[in-house]
C-alpha cells in the first residue's frame, strides 16, 4: 500500500460517486485547490481533514494513515509533460519565467515566491470570444538573507 494507491481509490471513488472537487472541499471547510492538490497526493491532511476525506471517498483507515503522511512534492517527470493542458504551463514558465522572474526581483528584491506560504484560486471567466480560465496565485515574499 502506499500514497499513490490512496490517490487512486480516490479518483475512483470520486468518479463513481459524481463528485466535483468543489463539493468535497465545502464538506472539509478549505478551498477546492488546496483540497484537490490534498486529495492527489501533494497536500497533508490533519487527522480530522483526513477522517472527513475517508469519510467522503469511503476509505479504508490505512488510507486516512496516508493523507496525514507529508507526501514527496511535485507530480512531473524532469522532462516536459506529454498532457497537453500541463504541457501549458510548463511552456508558461519556458516563456514568461524569467520574466516572472524580472518583474518579482524588481519589485520585491532578490528572493523567491513561497510555494508553502501560498494560496491559488481558479475560476471561469466568462468571454464573448469563447471562456477564459483565470488562475490567480500568490505567495508569500521571502528574501534571500545576508550572512
Amino acid at each position: 500500500m502506499s500514497r499513490e494507491d490512496t490517490t487512486r481509490r480516490i479518483l475512483e471513488a470520486k468518479t463513481a460517486r459524481g463528485l466535483k472537487w468543489f463539493q468535497v472541499a465545502d464538506k472539509i471547510g478549505l478551498s477546492k485547490e488546496w483540497v484537490t492538490a490534498g486529495c492527489l497526493g501533494q497536500m497533508t491532511f490533519d487527522a480530522e481533514q483526513a477522517g472527513m476525506i475517508c469519510e467522503i471517498f469511503g476509505l479504508p483507515e490505512e488510507d486516512r494513515l496516508w493523507l496525514q503522511t507529508p507526501p514527496h512534492k511535485g507530480s512531473l517527470s524532469t522532462g516536459a509533460p506529454s498532457d497537453p493542458l500541463i504541457y501549458r504551463f510548463y511552456e508558461l514558465v519556458s516563456v514568461y519565467g524569467i520574466t516572472l522572474k524580472e518583474l518579482i526581483h524588481e519589485e520585491f528584491g532578490d528572493g523567491i515566491m513561497s510555494a508553502i506560504d501560498f494560496k491559488m484560486e481558479l475560476s471561469r471567466e466568462s468571454d464573448p470570444h469563447g471562456d477564459r480560465v483565470n488562475i490567480s496565485m500568490s505567495g508569500k515574499f521571502l528574501p534571500y538573507k545576508t550572512y
